[in-house]
């Protein structure tokens, strides 16, 4: 249910993908510079100079008797002098996960494409070995080898089907855990460390295409319904030269834990991982011999929720933090009851608090160890912001903002190995994203007369009446909300109000960031038209704000976020004498689609006009590690996903329900809808329903689908919540 905070986080602020695969974008390796490509060429710039030398042409990267690759991704060995180019990509589920790589060796000057005799656009997460000699993959469930000098292609798993998946994920482990790339070469370049999992055990989800062929079909999904148990996991570890896999013997039983993390030591014939239980409220790291397989368990950690993974706060979910050579890595916590990062010891057993005080770290930015630094997004006094903050590595420190005082909003960073450079965005609600390139440790524009301090003033910001405050619920919860007033607003008169929600655990809507308050789905402007346009957070959402307020939801989705979303609503009724109460209407997508049924349903008396897309209407539908995750299993706790399912009010209908589904949706079923269906026929309910047929969750497939959903979307809303002021 993430996808579109997913879609709009890609969109606006972020530089890296959650695909794991490489960006352009990339660091020289001793920070004096970045890589990057276009128009089919890779090149290499130095700073602060900004000096730009071609490293690979497109001539260069032009097959014999065709045209020039175009560049999705790429990587670079090693030593430099070999470009591995990722081209001709196809879409797994979310994200264009497969495709075909060409390999061109800098010092031969050639060309080659690797994976020849395999299916078109099947390679997937193609890697260098550490010597720079074999290029692994993976095509199909199964890992291959490719020996560069050779072109001779080895497949070191065999067993791979449709259903056991081999170096990558089912669908619910790729969602949910952002789990994709499913294979790790050893630093000596003889082995792999690859996740079996065998989907045989979980059942199939049975979409049906009726649109592709004149008989219908069925799309199978490996998805496992929440109180399912979860496909089993194995890590196997395969010797290149023998194609022989070793299993690892880790405790626990793999079809009630998760291993979402899975690296190579840094010692030799040693893992690393992460597992969970499968609550998710427990986590145990072992290291495990890959010798003898044997595991060994050196730090654990509870809570009364859930606890969140890397995934959850850093858009690059691979990798271990190690520090001091290895002697100790980093890790985040909420043990304190706010999210910060320690310094733990290799064996487990002494941690150190680095980012000490009453605050939550956004997320992690650079581990800077040659100047003592720790990099990291924090905003202790706005939750709805961003900003840059440093602190000492070794925890002696205090947290000092880097990021200027003047710039009010919502900044991202990427700085460079040994803290040299960086690369700043920053935007607000009214400031379209502004880049510079800056120097550390002082903060310097590189370019001053480009700089944001510069520019911020003159570009065309967004001439919208948006502004954020704080509502407080009749039960004294206090939320952000922003609200963007219509055109020639006059407070002597009353305006419809039109509330965008969400208000689950994966993002938060009040953010004081570019793109807020404004309506993608609206033919038109609303403000223009004379809408009131407003949004308000909810406990439960991922805001800074600790973790007791994340973990309100727990078990209460569909009940606490609404109760709040209601208690704010009614408090800006009562604040606000311009709001006209009988004409409020709210819409949301996926888990905000759950909280318009919910807000309809629950609270008719104020919500008279809902149009939901995508929404989980029975939590029992939805995949378990989401649901389980949040709500607990619901073989024991099966009424809180009944109290907090919108079926379960849907006989409260009062006012005017437009919702709207699309029936190849492989993240929250269709079946959904027809489940919604079923109970508003039952209560005789009146509404409107629109399914689009073949769409997935985004809706965005096929000639016209866009544009049809949004004039579907206007025209409801003006006919059932009439703009202008009265």
């Amino acid at each position: 249910m993430k996808q579109i905070f997913r879609t709009l986080s890609l969109t606006i602020l972020s530089f890296q993908l959650f695909a794991q695969i490489p960006d352009t974008f990339q660091w020289l390796p001793d920070g004096s510079g970045y890589r990057d490509a276009g128009d089919s060429q890779i090149v290499e710039v130095t700073l602060p100079a900004n000096q730009e030398k071609i490293i690979v042409s497109s001539a260069q990267l032009t097959p014999q008797g065709g045209s020039p690759l175009n560049i999705r991704s790429y990587s670079i060995s090693k030593a430099g002098d070999k470009v591995l180019v990722y081209t001709n990509t196809k879409r797994v589920w979310r994200y264009d996960t497969r495709g075909d790589y060409w390999v061109y060796d800098i010092t031969a000057k050639t060309l080659k494409q690797l994976g020849k005799g395999l299916p078109e656009s099947s390679l997937m997460f193609a890697k260098f070995s550490p010597d720079g000699k074999k290029v692994a993959y993976v095509s199909k469930h199964n890992v291959y080898v490719e020996d560069l000098a050779t072109s001779t292609v080895k497949q070191v798993t065999t067993d791979g089907t449709d259903r056991v998946i081999n170096g990558t994920f089912d669908w619910v482990y790729e969602e949910e855990f952002d789990c994709r790339d499913g294979f790790r070469w050893s630093d000596d370049s003889k082995s792999i460390a690859y996740w079996q999992l065998d989907a045989r055990k979980i059942r199939n989800f049975l979409m049906i295409n009726t649109t592709d062929s004149i008989y219908s079909f069925n799309v199978p999904v490996e998805y496992p319904k929440v109180g399912e148990t979860p496909s089993p996991y194995k890590i196997g570890v395969v010797d290149v030269a023998s194609a022989q896999t070793k299993w690892m013997n880790i405790p626990g039983d793999p079809q009630n834990t998760y291993v979402p993390r899975m690296e190579w030591s840094g010692m030799p014939n040693e893992l690393v991982i992460q597992q969970l239980n499968r609550k998710q409220n427990e986590s145990t790291l072992f290291y495990i011999n890959t010798t003898d397989g044997s595991a060994k368990p050196f730090y654990n950690e509870k809570d009364e929720a859930w606890i969140d993974i890397k995934s959850r706060w850093d858009n690059d979910p691979m990798g271990w933090d190690w520090i001091n050579g290895g002697k100790e890595f980093l890790w985040v916590s909420e043990k304190d009851g706010w999210r910060h990062t320690y310094r733990v010891s290799r064996d487990g057993k002494k941690e150190t608090l680095i980012t000490s005080g009453n605050f939550d770290v956004i997320s992690p930015v650079r581990i800077d160890e040659k100047n003592n630094t720790y990099y990291f997004m924090a905003s202790p006094d706005n939750a709805t912001q961003s900003y840059l903050y440093k602190t000492s590595l070794d925890g002696k420190g205090t947290p000092v903002r880097i990021t200027p005082a003047d710039q009010a909003g919502t900044h991202a960073y990427d700085i460079s190995p040994l803290g040299k450079f960086g690369r700043h965005q920053f935007s607000n609600a009214k400031t379209s994203p502004l880049v510079e390139w800056i120097s550390f440790p002082k903060h310097v524009s590189i370019d001053p007369n480009n700089s944001i301090a510069q520019s911020k003033d003159k570009i065309n910001s967004s001439k919208a009446n948006i502004e954020f405050f704080k509502v407080k619920t009749d039960e004294g919860v206090e939320v952000d909300a922003w609200m963007v007033k219509p055109t020639n607003f006059d407070a002597s008169k009353k305006y419809p109000i039109v509330f965008m929600v969400y208000g689950e655990a994966a993002g938060s809507t009040v953010k004081d960031v570019w793109g807020t308050g404004k309506n993608r789905l609206y033919a038109g402007s609303m403000a223009d038209d004379g809408y009131i346009y407003a949004s308000i957070d909810n406990r439960g959402t991922p805001s800074p704000k600790g973790a007791k307020w994340r973990k309100a939801i727990y078990r209460n989705i569909g009940r606490i976020n609404i109760k709040d979303m209601d208690g704010a609503a009614t408090a800006m009724f009562k604040q606000f004498a311009f709001i006209d109460t009988s004409r409020v209407a709210v819409h949301g997508w996926s888990g905000g689609g759950s909280s318009t049924l919910n807000l309809l349903f629950q609270y008719p008396q104020h919500f008279k006009t809902g149009i939901a897309v995508a929404a989980v209407a029975n939590q029992l539908t939805y995949d378990n590690i989401y649901q389980e995750r949040y709500m607990g299993i619901p073989q024991e706790n099966r009424e809180d996903f009944v109290k907090g399912s919108p079926i379960t009010y849907a006989k409260n209908l009062r006012g005017n329900l437009l919702y709207i589904h699309g029936t190849g949706d492989d993240n929250v079923h269709y079946q959904n809808a027809e489940m919604l269906v079923n109970e508003l026929i039952k209560a005789n309910k009146v509404f409107q329903f629109m399914p689009y047929p073949n769409r997935s969750h985004s809706i965005s497939e096929g000639a016209g689908t866009s544009r049809h959903l949004q004039s579907l979307f206007t025209d409801y809303l003006r006919k059932n919540c009439p703009p202008g002021a009265k």
